[in-house]
């Protein structure tokens, strides 16, 4: 571990700022950020104060090999966690009942217009026993129950959060072995994460081609309803693969501080699922509203790949201000 990461994980285990780091160094917080970015090195004397200040010694602060903190002023009391390999593994399994819990509400929420514009298509044949006002009535009712059935899944995976504060807020040691352990499983699980991604993201870059081709080949409104319904059905597949493999490869990097958990991304991390806790939800109710409100199903769902390449600007942003407030 370098020099930068040690100052912020000390200080973050402190519960400081950058603002009282500096104001204990009598220094500018530019300073603390500059050091704690890699951009600059303090000098030895103010290395010396460093590990004064958070009662360590100067080897532990210059060396990178030394990774444990021996503790030099007793007197200073560091809220570090210990996680045991039990702790560990709990924490795994519940990220992945939370992780399923949220990928069967997106599809729910997701999925909860295919029966409306399945009746419908079927109002539309003419021999049809049903009438479009009596396939509309049904499939929005239809529509409310999946969604609220979706809106209790979305709820019982937010149940998991305080089990997950002292790993994803606060920062921690991991007792003996259990880095050796996990770091095994995240290696052997990366062959899987990469297969189960590329394979969600195919699946929703094909999903639009049974309706182009229909589009182009026959020009039946029905046709092309029914296609819809398959497309919606594609993409709710794929985010019922993406949305574990995501969590649980989160979960191995988070416990081992690495990939979006190391010790300089893991608060941007959560800062951008909080937003996606807001975002998704809010898009989801705009796509709705908007389908309902013009019933053009059919145009309707480009609001979904808008709004996957808008998060990923919109992640972006929050690390970059997030790295300007530090």
């Amino acid at each position: 571990m370098i020099l930068a990461d040690k100052i912020i994980k000390l200080r973050k285990q402190f519960g400081w700022t950058q603002e009282d780091l500096a104001e204990k160094m009598n220094i500018s917080r530019q300073s603390v950020s500059k050091w704690e970015s890699a951009n600059s090195i303090p000098d030895l004397n103010k290395i010396i104060r460093l590990a004064d200040i958070f009662g360590v010694s100067t080897d532990y602060l210059l060396k990178d090999k030394i990774e444990e903190i021996e503790i030099l002023n007793t007197d200073i009391e560091l809220d570090i966690v210990t996680i045991t390999l039990d702790d560990a593994n709990k924490y795994v399994r519940d990220k992945i009942e939370m992780s399923n819990n949220a990928a069967i509400g997106s599809v729910l929420s997701i999925g909860s217009v295919i029966p409306l514009l399945f009746l419908i298509a079927l109002s539309k044949g003419e021999n049809s026993s049903i009438t479009t006002a009596i396939a509309t009535a049904i499939g929005l009712g239809a529509l409310f129950v999946l969604i609220s059935i979706g809106v209790k899944f979305f709820l019982q995976s937010t149940q998991y959060e305080s089990n997950f504060r002292k790993f994803e807020e606060d920062y921690f040691e991991l007792d003996y072995g259990v880095r050796a352990i996990f770091k095994e499983k995240a290696e052997n699980f990366k062959s899987v994460y990469t297969s189960r991604v590329s394979l969600s993201i195919s699946l929703i870059l094909i999903s639009v081609v049974p309706m182009i081709t229909v589009s182009i080949f026959d020009g039946s409104s029905k046709l092309i309803v029914l296609m819809l319904v398959l497309l919606i059905s594609i993409v709710g597949i794929s985010v019922y693969i993406l949305i574990p493999t995501v969590m649980v490869n989160n979960a191995y990097n988070c416990i081992i501080s690495e990939g979006e958990y190391s010790t300089k991304r893991k608060f941007e991390t959560k800062r951008i699922e909080k937003f996606a806790a807001f975002y998704w939800p809010l898009i989801t109710a705009i796509y709705i509203g908007w389908s309902l409100w013009t019933m053009r199903w059919h145009v309707t769902w480009i609001i979904w790949p808008v709004a996957g390449i808008a998060f990923g600007a919109f992640a972006g942003l929050i690390i970059f201000l997030a790295s300007n407030k530090k």
